[in-house]
């Protein structure tokens, strides 16, 4: 019991306790924890709408270290939870592994696919929507330069800032691009004090807005642009409320949806793979009252038309994934 952050409702710790079978849903959340106002979040938030909508309840872990994913996806499963979801694509191999053991269990996992006969596997195409973000940083900055940061340096990172890049290029073809990764361990996504360090080195030589695809360590590269006085872009949720007029949008990264419409098939839950796309609304950018003041009617324009475009099939983001290289930037 010690894995288990939360079980909501007594009958679900009865359950796990007594090693009965429960059909309640369950969600494990990858290291940097549920409230890391990005990915995890997201995905918190997704299970939340189902319990508020639904009136049930589920199952929640917090790992606090990699050693504990096989454990914790076993404990889960032994205890009757159904369907599981994972968030983030280090699950991999472990619900490789896991998934065939529990062949009466539904799996779903988030940015991995993992081809089991019992696993729904949910992708985004982030490239799409870092495309749009970039455009808006290419009309936005002032002085020629934008940054990105990532978090753990995965060719999956590297999607975000390729397709940023390319965004970035669009709206301003002379355009200087930084990119940094924070670090090649999962430590990368929860250092905001090494994403503050980096983004004041990317002010330092010239940026004016700054992306950050780093999960918990974004936090602190958009704490860091608002007192640098420039401006970021948040990622996954909609990170334009922690830091009102600094925050030039967010890409939207609908990890909720998914969690959401996993809780909601339950045991139903249809095997195979399922792309959230910009068409379907699984990726996008953020447009609010504290953002506002920042996008003009125009930039606003110019982003919908190019979104319009990729929906329709008629402009191609590249995307890192597809051969690891990227014709707008060098990683």
């Amino acid at each position: 019991m010690t894995l288990m952050k939360t079980l909501l409702g007594a009958a679900a710790t009865l359950a796990l306790t007594a090693g009965i079978a429960a059909a309640e849903p369950a969600i494990i959340y990858d290291l940097g924890g549920k409230f890391d106002k990005s990915f995890n979040e997201a995905a918190f938030n997704g299970a939340e709408k189902w319990a508020k909508e639904t009136g049930g309840t589920y199952k929640e872990l917090e790992m606090q270290s990699e050693a504990q994913r096989e454990q914790a996806l076993r404990r889960l499963a032994e205890s009757g939870a159904n369907p599981i979801v994972m968030t983030g694509f280090a699950f991999g191999d472990t619900l490789n592994t896991v998934a065939p053991d529990f062949p009466d269990t539904k799996f779903a996992i988030i940015d991995m696919v993992v081809d089991q006969p019992n696993v729904k596997s949910v992708v985004f195409t982030e490239d799409q929507g870092s495309y749009l973000v970039g455009m808006m940083a290419g009309l936005a900055t002032k002085t020629g330069t934008v940054g990105f940061i990532g978090g753990m340096d995965i060719p999956l990172i590297r999607r975000f800032g390729c397709g940023y890049a390319q965004g970035v290029l669009a709206a301003k073809p002379d355009a200087k691009i930084v990119l940094n990764m924070t670090g090649t361990t999962p430590a990368a996504w929860n250092d905001p004090v090494k994403g503050a360090e980096l983004a004041k080195g990317q002010k330092a030589q010239g940026a004016d807005v700054i992306y950050a695809a780093a999960g918990g360590t974004g936090v602190g590269v958009l704490q860091a642009a608002a007192d640098e006085g420039i401006l970021s872009i948040g990622v996954d949720s909609n990170q334009n409320g922690m830091h009102p007029g600094s925050v030039l949008t967010s890409m939207m990264k609908r990890v909720d949806v998914a969690v959401y419409n996993a809780f909601t098939e339950g045991t139903d839950l249809k095997p195979g793979v399922t792309v959230l796309d910009l068409a379907a609304d699984g990726v996008g950018y953020a447009m609010d009252e504290n953002n506002a003041s920042l996008v003009t009617p125009e930039m606003q324009a110019a982003v919908d038309a190019a979104a319009a475009k990729i929906k329709s099939g008629e402009l191609k983001v590249h995307d890192y994934m597809s051969d690891n290289t990227c014709p707008a930037a060098t990683f």
